[in-house]
């Protein structure tokens, strides 16, 4: 990542600025004023010597700002890719694969409003209200996360929706957003065996040949409403295929699983365009007390389209380990929004700076990831929690009891990432 200051009037390395900023994310500080009082204590800065050497002196807040303004932030969104490539090829997450492919899932959140035009990178909509309507500003962004069956998620990359302004230009939209998701994805981890994760907004062709394009498998949620002619093919093929049912309970739930494969779906001009779609349903009853504590049982069904033919060996492992569990980005996403991650905070009113503060924030959440499965930390994370531990280690570091010896040694030891 290049440093885009003079080199004459620089006082803090570039390497301490983003240490420092990664930091200010790990201990979740929710904002620029509250990390320049905690870390700028005299005691923090001693003992965080003790473990980054390299660092002299901490940076104000404002002068992290003012780099990061003038910085390319996807050069820190290439450290969160080079950390979880780095963590893909020492097979940190073998065990969690689905049909050995790594299971990611992609969702759009909007990040920020406003009712003033902030930066011209802005999407602009037009909302109702008690006086009319006027125009909002807000910043979307669409995420890529892995997700796994044991309830692990790992934030991979952040694409922002922009508007580039002009008469002819239209404002980004999702599925536009989706396309170079994917992309990216495939320069970033080329050989890699990727399952996409997705949701009711992408079950079409144009979405089922772009994955195919990239090499990616895909399961997508097929809503009632979508793909009229697609449903009507399974639910007549579905009553010839009888021998495809297949019943079993897991977690407590009853599942019959009923599938069609090979069905071709046309679209485009003329309906020219073809995509093959193999389509399953689940409809399962599991048993709960109401507020009376009597015993109803309920229901649900959920339907997808899986890019690979589905049968009794691999009905379990896409659907319940891999389809069912795409909420676990939905669960990340309202962690980083509402658990001290700060997602919908500023930080910076500039376009370039804001990205940056968003990576730096998702490097830290994905450091906290690793630090909450790690087996040598799993016992007493479950005892205080979190945030409880986020917490002993922000006062440890502002406390005067480290040992500097003991931090040396431990230093000196080598250390190997255990997840449970």
């Amino acid at each position: 990542m290049p440093d885009p200051r003079n080199p004459k009037k620089t006082k803090h390395c570039l390497t301490v600025l983003m240490l420092y900023g990664v930091l200010f994310c790990v201990l979740r500080m929710a904002s620029r004023r509250e990390g320049n009082r905690e870390m700028t204590r005299p005691q923090f800065l001693e003992n965080l010597r003790l473990w980054f050497p390299e660092i002299d002196e901490l940076p104000h807040q404002d002068t992290l700002a003012r780099v990061l303004e003038k910085s390319h932030p996807e050069g820190i969104e290439g450290a969160l890719l080079g950390l979880v490539d780095q963590l893909i090829r020492q097979k940190k997450f073998a065990r969690y694969l689905v049909q050995n492919c790594y299971p990611i899932a992609v969702d759009g959140t909007q990040k920020l409003t406003r009712d003033a035009l902030i930066s011209p990178e802005w999407l602009t909509r037009t909302v109702r209200t008690a006086d009319g309507t006027e125009e909002q500003h807000y910043v979307y962004v669409l995420e890529a996360n892995l997700v796994f069956f044991n309830g692990m998620t790992i934030p991979v990359l952040s694409e922002f929706l922009t508007y580039a302004g002009g008469e002819e230009s239209k404002q980004d939209c999702e599925q536009r957003a989706f396309g170079r998701v994917v992309e990216r994805l495939r320069r970033a981890f080329p050989r890699l065996p990727i399952l996409l994760l997705l949701d009711g907004l992408y079950p079409n062709g144009p979405m089922m040949e772009l994955c195919r394009t990239n090499r990616c498998q895909f399961m997508m949620v097929l809503p009632e409403e979508s793909l009229p002619s697609l449903w009507e093919d399974f639910r007549g093929l579905r009553q010839l295929l009888k021998e495809n049912v297949l019943e079993m309970t897991w977690k407590g739930r009853r599942q019959r699983f009923t599938w069609v494969n090979g069905i071709g779906y046309r679209y485009g001009k003329n309906d020219k365009q073809c995509q093959t779609a193999h389509v399953v349903v689940c409809d399962e009853s599991w048993a709960e007390c109401d507020e009376a504590g009597n015993e109803i049982t309920k229901t649900a069904r959920h339907a997808w389209i899986s890019s690979e033919p589905l049968n009794r060996k691999n009905l379990h492992e896409r659907c319940n380990l891999g389809a069912r569990y795409r909420w676990g980005i939905e669960e990340s996403l309202q962690t980083e929004k509402h658990h001290g991650y700060q997602y919908e905070h500023c930080f910076s009113q500039n376009w370039n700076a804001m990205r940056a503060y968003h990576y730096l924030m998702r490097i830290g959440h994905l450091i906290n990831v690793l630090v909450w499965y790690s087996s040598a930390l799993s016992r007493g994370l479950r005892e205080l929690g979190i945030r409880g531990f986020l917490d002993f280690v922000r006062a440890s570091l502002a406390a005067p009891w480290m040992d500097p010896q003991v931090v040396q040694a431990s230093l000196a030891r080598p250390r190997q990432l255990r997840l449970v």
